[in-house]
């Protein structure tokens, strides 16, 4: 069950909104005032807050600024306040949305799932994204795009080079022959010879380190193979 924080110092409006969001499904809790509302977003378990500009103790632009210091939730701002400058404001603070009351609260439940549905796609994006990368030092892999970065700087790689890289970087600090790296990235019936591998290694660090004839990433381990150091 979401959990919905409603930070209100006026008690009628926010019961009606608790009452509405309790009967689509959500938990909700109350805050009436700006330092009672932000102890309670800085909770973990809330999942998006509404909240008023005028409050008590702090006004809401505070109450947003120091929310989105610690957390990236859905934040709705609700206000009497019709004036765009106070909407550009809002939103500059980091507020997802800005509705001026008087409102119909069947809009707020609308919006509040709107959002919550919202933010889902986007952590769920941003999880696919962090498992589907791969990051040692300043080398990134973004294994969907098969594309490659050095200190965020993509560079081109030939199909075996990326091939190699990734199952060097997949496998670090482990130290493989070259028959073993030509086996696992060329395949038992590929065409060619380990000096394959060897020719391979050098375009790698040509491309990836700082100075190929002093590799920081890739290392020789002399009379037995490679290792990939993080």
């Amino acid at each position: 069950m979401k959990r919905i924080l409603i930070i209100e110092d006026d008690p009628v409006i926010a019961e009606v909104q608790k009452d509405y969001l309790e009967a689509s499904g959500f938990k909700v809790d109350i805050a009436v005032n700006g330092e009672e509302g932000l102890e309670k977003a800085l909770e973990e378990g809330v999942d998006l807050i509404i909240l008023d500009l005028m409050l008590p103790g702090a006004d809401g632009f505070e109450i947003c600024r120091r929310i989105r210091r610690e957390k990236n939730i859905p934040i709705l701002m609700v206000s009497a306040k019709k004036e765009d400058v106070d909407k550009i404001r809002g939103l500059g603070l980091g507020a997802d949305d800005y509705m001026t009351k008087p409102f119909s609260v069947g809009e707020l439940v609308a919006r509040v799932k709107a959002h919550l549905s919202r933010y889902e796609r986007l952590t769920a994006d941003a999880r696919a994204k962090e498992r589907n990368e791969i990051r040692v030092r300043g080398i990134r892999i973004d294994r969907w795009s098969r594309k490659v970065f050095v200190n965020e700087r993509e560079i081109t790689l030939t199909s075996k080079e990326y091939d190699l890289l990734l199952f060097l970087i997949s496998h670090p600090n482990r130290v493989f022959s070259k028959e073993e790296l030509f086996e696992k990235v060329w395949g038992l019936d590929a065409l060619g010879d380990n000096a394959t591998v060897t020719v391979h290694i050098s375009k790698l660090r040509e491309k990836i380190e700082a100075d190929p004839s002093n590799p920081q990433y890739i290392e020789t381990i002399w009379g037995v193979g490679y290792r990939m150091n993080v």
